[in-house]
């Protein structure tokens, strides 16, 4: 990475086409590896890198038939060296012209704030899951607020982290959501939210929380331009003093929770897990032999296949921040 891209922390391309892009971050991906085969940018798509990096260092989003491209870390310079090569996207069936590539660079990541930002749920945020889905029906609604709350903080920390980025003291959130009853998703015991949260944690605009990252939901967006505030002293003595006298609202169609401190201790620093494989035990089976080996060529010949990892079935093991 050269000395000019080594502050840039996060980058997000703002991609304007001739004409509204109808099509899924799946198939942008696909268009990308295909266009750039040779690029740095390809195992940051087609997941190779998922036993390196928990969390997507590129991520795809098509808001209001734009594509929104951010690069994250080690994704940024990846990112940068494809945009001016960005003409034009051919998906086969239909071929949309790069009218305009805009970037947004971010070099305060995960600084703290003396006072709240708020960020608005552009695409829903999925937090819930097959996972934590039967705690959250458990309690009531005040407790569902908290739960969110607790759960919105609590990605910050683990994504910060799993970054590389130190927060140098607890961190604040607050959740405003315009209903408790999740939406339901495509994904099976998925739950999603919209609305918005605060948090004194300076985050890049269109960046992922939660579930279904990779699909474009959880993005986030920004429109304050930030002060000269980052990282003051007294901040968190401040906002701990409002959060104790912080109380939620609980009205229709607003449902706001109270102002609570996230121990950032109590979110452990994320590992990538190493599943032991295990032993089979050998089974004899009364198939006639001939039958046995013809099972056998075919799982062989099928485990020899390539791996198609921009296929819907691949894509069915989603990054989960939760």
């Amino acid at each position: 990475m050269t000395e000019k891209l080594a502050n840039h922390q996060s980058v997000s391309l703002k991609i304007k086409t001739d004409r509204p892009v109808l099509k899924t971050p799946y198939q942008i991906k696909g268009v990308l590896m295909k266009q750039f085969p040779k690029s740095e940018i390809v195992p940051m798509l087609n997941g190779s890198y998922r036993k390196k990096y928990l969390y997507p260092r590129i991520q795809v989003k098509i808001l209001n038939g734009e594509i929104i491209i951010l690069g994250v870390k080690e994704g940024v310079d990846p990112l940068l060296k494809i945009k001016d090569s960005l003409s034009e996207l051919n998906f086969g069936d239909i071929t949309f012209n790069v009218e305009n590539c805009s970037d947004e660079i971010g070099t305060q990541l995960f600084r703290l704030s003396s006072s709240l930002i708020e960020y608005n749920f552009i695409s829903g945020w999925v937090a819930l899951n097959q996972n934590t889905r039967k705690q959250y029906f458990s309690k009531d609604e005040s407790g569902k607020l908290d739960f969110l709350n607790t759960l919105i903080g609590e990605n910050i920390v683990f994504i910060s982290k799993e970054l590389g980025f130190d927060l140098t003291s607890n961190i604040f959130t607050k959740i405003t959501l315009q209903s408790l009853d999740p939406i339901k998703t495509e994904q099976k015991n998925w739950g999603l939210f919209e609305g918005k949260f605060f948090t004194n944690v300076n985050l890049p605009n269109y960046i992922g929380v939660g579930n279904g990252i990779t699909r474009g939901f959880g993005a986030l967006f920004n429109s304050e331009v930030l002060g000269n505030d980052m990282e003051n002293e007294n901040s968190s003595e401040e906002l701990n003093q409002v959060s104790l006298k912080s109380k939620p609202l609980i009205e229709k169609n607003n449902f706001s929770s109270s102002l609570i401190e996230i121990d950032i201790n109590r979110v452990s620093k994320p590992k990538i897990s190493k599943k032991r494989k295990t032993r089979r035990k050998k089974s004899f089976s009364r198939k006639p032999i001939k039958s046995e080996k013809n099972n056998f060529s075919k799982s062989k010949k099928k485990s020899e296949e390539p791996i198609n990892y921009n296929s819907h079935e691949y894509h069915q093991k989603q990054h989960s921040i939760t």
